[in-house]
């Protein structure tokens, strides 16, 4: 368990403020729902004295900080191989596998990224959520950011609200497509399957902004690149299949396996072989939540999604130009 002291002065620009509001531009490494913890629990002083974060302050005051941090995550540390892409005292940057579950849940009590996080490094469970400020599905590959320290997660958090962090994904889809676009389309939980999320209504949905660009188009599939304007659950799956674009191998939105007219045996294994949702992370943009340092990495797509890839390029370039599909 790891302690934090800090003192500081009351600016007298703060005259008039809440105690709680202050403490949220004074220490900005934390939380406010932290920070406002912390004044309940009488880990927080003005003067020497413990005040309520109603108080209001004159300017001048002093105050001390000393808080312990406790356990955010109890879970089990898990040997399991990481692919760290970029790392340092504030984040580390990960390609996370296909068919990694990012936190634990009904029937994954292990084997999950957080698992993983916490065995590669322990202080991350006094983080919330382990440090992870947001997440990608099971069966989708690719790049996440995850916190290693309060300030870091406090500041990521906030940008990812602002939509400051940029996330650019790689999609096979079904379908012929003769260009890109945008899908503007609110997202909230489906009404009759408590797994599935779907395009609603304003009032029961949350906004959620999609942009996709052809990068290839096959037979009767395309590639494309996405870039997400928000980070609903399932956001891209959801918005490609209420275009009519279904992702390849998608289990919840795919609508079951399309094979073409005299598409190849290679394509028809490829095809049946592929049982998730296409889709990988390509692209992570930032800039560092401390330093400002702009970042940026990419991730190469995974083998199975190149295999994939292939096969459908082979099979377009041996096509018979007169089937129909």
């Amino acid at each position: 368990m790891t302690t934090i002291r800090h003192e500081a002065t009351v600016p007298l620009s703060a005259a008039g403020w809440r105690f709680d509001r202050a403490l949220a531009e004074m220490f900005p490494d934390y939380s406010r729902s932290r920070l406002a913890a912390w004044i309940k629990a009488g880990a927080v002083t003005l003067d020497g004295a413990a005040a309520p974060p109603r108080h209001l302050l004159r300017g001048g005051e002093q105050v001390r900080l000393e808080a312990e941090l406790a356990a955010e995550v109890e879970l089990e540390p898990e040997d399991i191989a990481l692919e760290v892409v970029h790392q340092d005292e504030h984040l580390l940057v990960l390609n996370k596998p296909a068919g990694l579950v990012v936190h634990p849940g009904a029937g994954n009590a292990a084997g999950t990224l957080l698992n993983a996080l916490l065995h590669h490094d322990p202080k991350l469970a006094e983080l919330p959520r382990g440090g992870i400020v947001h997440r990608l599905d099971k069966d989708t590959s690719g790049l996440m950011v995850v916190a290693r320290s309060l300030a870091a997660h406090t500041a990521l958090v906030d940008m990812l609200s602002r939509h400051e962090v940029e996330r650019q994904y790689e999609a096979v889809v079904m379908g012929l497509l003769v260009a890109g676009g945008t899908v503007d389309a609110p997202i909230g939980r489906h009404m009759g399957d408590r797994l599935r999320q779907a395009v609603r209504d304003e009032e029961d949905g949350k906004r959620a902004v999609t942009h996709y660009r052809l990068r290839e188009r096959f037979r009767a599939h395309a590639l494309l690149q996405c870039s997400l304007e928000t980070g609903r659950t399932h956001q891209i799956r959801v918005h490609m299949a209420h275009i009519g674009h279904p992702l390849v191998g998608d289990p919840l939105y795919g609508g079951g396996l399309r094979l073409p007219k005299g598409a190849s045996p290679g394509l028809v294994a490829a095809l049946r072989g592929f049982r998730r949702q296409a889709l990988h992370a390509e692209r992570l943009a930032f800039e560092h939540p401390v330093s400002g340092e702009p970042l940026s990495f990419t991730a190469a797509r995974p083998a199975d999604l190149d295999a994939l890839i292939n096969t459908l390029r082979e099979d377009a370039a041996h096509a018979d130009p007169y089937d129909d599909y």
